[in-house]
């Protein structure tokens, strides 16, 4: 395994807060909209907020928005791309082991993103992946297209 720039904490908690802020806004607004109130509790919108978790770094080279405006993204351990398997295992297999353990395991995630070389976290372990501050390769076809990554 040849893990490249991995990202600590703070590069990574910068990218979580931002989205979590764009998702809010974003969220609220829309509920705004459709129920004529701003909700207090849980509402079907929580499930887009997963869904963009694992869709988009699926589909945009590990980047969320809050990630790319951070300059890291989710890879492979093995540099690759991410997929169906790892986001899923990432985000829903990591949050209920967050969610069993009442929090405690997601503290001891920062810590080992903290402090551990690979800087990579629980979720990283349970999906075998880590995030990097290495940009995505650009394809031939990217170049072609005149796109840069």
């Amino acid at each position: 395994m040849d893990i490249k720039q991995p990202a600590g904490f703070w590069a990574r908690f910068a990218a979580r807060l931002l989205d979590g802020v764009i998702l809010g806004v974003i969220f609220t607004l829309i509920t705004y909209v459709i129920y004529g109130e701003f909700l207090r509790q849980s509402n079907p919108l929580d499930t887009l907020s997963t869904v963009y978790f694992i869709v988009l770094p699926i589909a945009w080279y590990g980047y969320t928005v809050g990630k790319k405006a951070a300059g890291v993204r989710i890879v492979k351990k093995d540099g690759s791309e991410v997929g169906v398997k790892q986001m899923l295992l990432r985000e829903l297999i990591g949050a209920l082991v967050y969610a069993i353990t009442l929090g405690i395991a997601l503290i001891v995630s920062a810590f080992m993103v903290g402090i551990r070389e690979d800087k990579r976290s629980i979720h990283d372990f349970i999906a075998g992946t880590y995030v990097t501050h290495q940009a995505p390769e650009t394809s031939s076809k990217q170049v072609m297209e005149g796109e840069h990554a």
